[in-house]
């Protein structure tokens, strides 16, 4: 079995600003305080990205309050479920490169994300990008605070499911940060690099990823990186 690991921000969808606009309502619901500016997000999990908003505001965040952050951030994700559609996008050759993937025998494809999970399904769901990922496998923005144990809770997660221990060689982990870079590298697992985010080809390249490449159109370095070929 070959286990594919996808982040989702910007490498599979963009939300062009409805995003951001859900975390700063969730954010001063839960606070008290309107979010006047937000921590950096590229690569950073969601309880990391919330407790780092809320310092800049000098707010001192605990488990609780991310909690009802996390539960909020889910109900405005379906509420908006139909803006998101309407002002966000899925990135160029998801759909295709989604497709191709579960075309291959024995690929299970998940999700390695800092988004809670209802955010997750809801933002892969709206642009028809759900239909092949198994999320009850994949690592959340819940489950830990750091990308690399995000990673070992998906493996260890489908290998319960599958009934199959994976090893680093089985798992392949798709992401647009240097960020998902280290947290393959963390794990000693191949990672594929797409500059589909605020990171250049360069930048991921200099990270490390196995393979680098500008977007999704072509998914030959994903079957590259599956099947040796």
């Amino acid at each position: 079995m070959k286990l594919v690991l996808w982040d989702i921000d910007h490498t599979l969808i963009a939300t062009r600003g409805v995003g951001r606009e859900i975390f700063s309502y969730c954010f001063e619901q839960v606070t008290g305080c309107p979010m006047r500016e937000q921590a950096a997000v590229d690569g950073m999990t969601e309880p990391v990205i919330f407790q780092e908003t809320a310092k800049l505001h000098g707010i001192t965040s605990d488990r609780t309050m991310f909690e009802a952050f996390a539960r909020l951030s889910t109900e405005q994700h379906q509420l908006r479920a139909g803006e998101l559609r309407q002002r966000g996008h899925a990135l160029p050759g998801a759909v295709r490169a989604l497709s191709v993937v579960a075309a291959l025998d024995e690929v299970v494809q998940t999700v390695v994300t800092g988004n809670i999970r209802g955010a997750a399904e809801t933002k892969l769901s709206v642009f028809g990008l759900g239909t092949h990922i198994r999320f009850p496998i994949g690592g959340y923005g819940e489950d830990d605070a750091e990308r690399a144990e995000l990673v070992r809770i998906a493996i260890r997660r489908a290998s319960r499911s599958l009934d199959t221990p994976l090893a680093s060689q089985d798992v392949l982990l798709v992401g647009d940060t240097p960020a998902d870079v280290a947290a393959a590298q963390d794990n000693h697992i191949p990672v594929l690099a797409v500059a589909t985010g605020r990171s250049t080809v360069t930048e991921l390249r200099q990270a490390g990823a196995d393979l680098v490449a500008v977007d999704l159109e072509d998914p030959s370095p994903i079957i590259r990186l599956l099947t040796g070929s």
